[in-house]
């Protein structure tokens, strides 16, 4: 949930639950999902609120091309729509409404650029879901607690990461025992953070590359 990581995950001006849903798999659980087919078109936010993103993602999973994808990556993202495009808190989406009885009487080099149009509050947002292994969770509280339940898997990924950034180098198959070592050996300090970073250091892998 830090506000960096919400930011490079929305466009701007949208959230997406894509975009915060794979990188959560890929950063985070290190399980990462493939490219989308060529054929299927990105979501495109409904800035007038008609519809809401969850509607249009429900769209992608009853087709047999993207069901298997979204049903992994939409739950995660959708945990973090709490949050908008700048990671502050929100309850109802924004959209853009026209003005009633608008009429642009301003003047100046400005006056062309202004539009008959307002932002309101729209749809309530819902970031609760169901994972594929059934686990449901209500909020982005109730998450946590659910990726809390996976700590080796996460330290597994860290790890990784880590050692790719440390050496400049894709982690490869044989580089997966020392992976492995360093995650045991920090089962003990319940997988800090500080005792990992020590670990890739001092480990073969970051000495010989």
């Amino acid at each position: 949930t830090q506000a960096s990581i919400l930011k490079v995950t929305a466009n701007g001006t949208s959230t997406s639950p894509v975009l915060r849903g794979v990188w959560i798999l890929d950063r985070i659980l290190g399980t990462p999902v493939s490219p989308p087919p060529p054929n299927v078109p990105a979501v495109e936010p409904d800035i007038r609120g008609a519809t809401t993103i969850r509607e249009q993602l429900a769209k992608h999973q009853a087709s047999e091309n993207c069901a298997a994808c979204h049903a992994r990556i939409d739950p995660p993202g959708f945990a973090l729509e709490n949050f908008d495009v700048i990671g502050g808190w929100r309850t109802q989406y924004r959209v853009v409404a026209e003005r009633k009885n608008w009429v642009n009487n301003r003047t100046g080099p400005l006056a062309k650029y202004l539009a008959a149009w307002q932002y309101g509050l729209g749809a309530d947002v819902e970031s609760g879901d169901t994972l594929t292994d059934g686990r449901t969770f209500s909020d982005i509280t109730e998450f946590k607690k659910l990726l809390l339940e996976r700590p080796e898997q996460i330290a597994r990924s860290v790890t990784e990461k880590l050692m790719i950034y440390a050496t400049g180098h894709r982690v490869s198959f044989s580089d997966h025992s020392e992976i492995d070592r360093i995650v045991i050996e920090a089962k003990s300090s319940d997988y800090g953070l500080r005792t990992l970073v020590h670990a890739v250091v001092a480990s073969h892998l970051f000495q010989t590359k």
